[in-house]
């Protein structure tokens, strides 16, 4: 669930921490008066969504209601697979711009192995992970701002077979040039992470990137 908008605000700010409170309050409410309060706020926050954006109020307060338990960042996980200076990348079949592959981890994933999973998924390659290049803080690079807080890990990622193929969520498959890069899909992949990738790329004692 996003919004866009180059800079972030103010009324996006309060109502992601009035979510993040009213969560973390119902995960710890003890009687019916205070599941009424914080659910309240829920709905407050939801009313503001529907209010300022094209989210429809019943979708949006089902999608807060239903994220249950202590109120903490999501884990974005993302393969950087380069090939003859070349990085891949699959186009997002929700906006047609270009990332790398990847995605959400589950409860229980291994990072790294999400990395392998979703790189298979969205684009039919078989990858290795052989180092961290980054760790973002998700919600301050690019063109949205998340109402769920979120961190992403980039890997850089050995190509070791497979050929391209397209899934539910992409709609094509291919590696470019570092320096011609399609529109970028920017709350998956952005030029921040271009650049540091291009820096791992240039010196392999590089310090794995971290906000």
């Amino acid at each position: 669930m996003s919004v866009s908008d180059d800079k972030i605000p103010k009324w996006l700010e309060w109502a992601r921490e009035i979510q993040q409170l009213a969560q973390t309050g119902l995960a710890f409410a003890t009687n019916e008066y205070e599941k009424k309060r914080y659910t309240r706020l829920i709905e407050i926050v939801s009313e503001m969504l529907s209010a300022q954006t094209n989210l429809e109020y019943d979708s949006t307060f089902k999608a807060l209601i239903n994220h249950p338990g202590y109120a903490t960042p999501k884990i974005d996980v993302r393969a950087a697979v380069i090939q003859d200076n070349k990085i891949l990348l699959v186009q997002e079949s929700s906006d047609k711009k270009w990332a790398m592959p990847g995605g959400w981890a589950d409860v229980g994933d291994i990072p790294s192995e999400v990395a392998i999973r979703e790189t298979y998924e969205e684009s039919g390659y078989h990858v290795k992970p052989v180092k961290v290049i980054g760790v973002f803080d998700a919600n301050r690079l690019g063109g949205h701002l998340e109402l769920f807080h979120a961190f992403k890990i980039v890997f850089l990622c050995e190509l070791i077979g497979g050929e391209p193929k397209t899934s539910d969520e992409t709609v094509d498959v291919k590696f470019f040039p570092l320096n011609d890069l399609p529109p970028l899909s920017l709350n998956r992949t952005n030029q921040k992470h271009i650049d540091e990738i291009i820096l791992h790329i240039k010196s392999e004692n590089r310090k794995t990137f971290f906000d």
